[in-house]
């Protein structure tokens, strides 16, 4: 049996770190473990189809962002 885990006595560098370390871990086998859902891997394959096709356009942050605040 593992012992429970103190979060409060992690220092939160190192809770960042751990963090870190686990999205990568997941991120290795999420496709193979059903993690990511069908749907999203083909959202991801159409929105890199589009950038290859030049279908798609961008911004940059402070554009964006000024777009955002006009809808408020």
């Amino acid at each position: 049996m593992t012992a429970p885990i103190k979060y409060d006595e992690i220092p939160m560098q190192e809770k960042f770190i751990i963090m870190e370390e686990l999205w990568e871990n997941m991120t290795h086998n999420a496709e193979d473990n059903g993690f990511t859902p069908q749907w999203h891997l083909d959202v991801l394959v159409n929105r890199e189809k589009n950038i290859k096709n030049s279908e798609s356009s961008f911004s940059d942050l402070e554009s964006a962002k000024r777009r955002l605040q006009k809808l408020t």
